[in-house]
């Protein structure tokens, strides 16, 4: 692991995935590898379905948040906030996405459709380095439960090489910060997401 590096990392996603508890993780585990970090919420909605947008700035940086064009990963918990998001990435970041939607009340209603996966891939090809999607609800629920699906992303980031710190210092931070019962169930989703980087 490089400790210099710098990263900006911009997550999104939806009320009620754990959008804010990953930022604070992440950010907890910049911090326990002693390292500068700078955390927040550029827009929340804490309600279940809005769109929920936070940042973690990793290695010291001056400005407190992150303008378009300055992330250098796009973490997004559902692949519609990722292409909403797109905007803020650095022009050959890296996006890792989840692959499974929520869709919209109007969606579920046939009120609106949504662009496919597919679509939304060729978007994010247009600006991104790199860009991996996984299956980050299936895999939380494979690891114990759904919303540990944002422990399978940072599971991804840490193991993406773009972080001065890497899974095994994720898991340290989720096993003092997390309530004991969520520990194990965290744990096997953060390998989920690092094996799925590497599949």
């Amino acid at each position: 692991m490089n400790r210099h590096l710098r990263t900006r990392v911009f997550l999104t996603g939806v009320g009620g995935q754990g959008t804010l508890t990953a930022t604070r993780i992440l950010a907890q585990t910049a911090l326990d590898a002693g390292l500068a970090v700078t955390a927040g919420e550029i827009h929340g909605m804490a309600q279940r379905g809005g769109v929920v947008e936070s940042f973690v700035l990793v290695g010291g940086h001056r400005s407190p948040r992150i303008a378009h064009g300055e992330a250098d990963v796009l973490l997004g918990f559902e692949p519609m906030e990722t292409l909403r998001a797109l905007p803020y990435l650095l022009r050959g970041g890296l996006v890792l996405s989840n692959s499974e939607f929520i869709p919209t009340i109007g969606a579920n209603q046939g009120l609106e459709s949504a662009p496919s996966l597919d679509e939304i891939k060729a978007n994010v090809a247009q600006c991104a380095g790199e860009a991996h999607y996984i299956p980050a609800a299936s895999l939380g629920r494979e690891a114990g439960a759904l919303q540990s699906g944002t422990m399978v992303l940072l599971g991804s980031l840490c193991a993406a090489n773009r972080l001065p710190f890497g899974p095994d210092q994720l898991k340290k931070t989720i096993q003092a910060n997390l309530p004991p019962k969520l520990v194990d169930i965290n744990l096997r989703a953060v390998d989920l997401g690092a094996g799925a980087l590497e599949a």
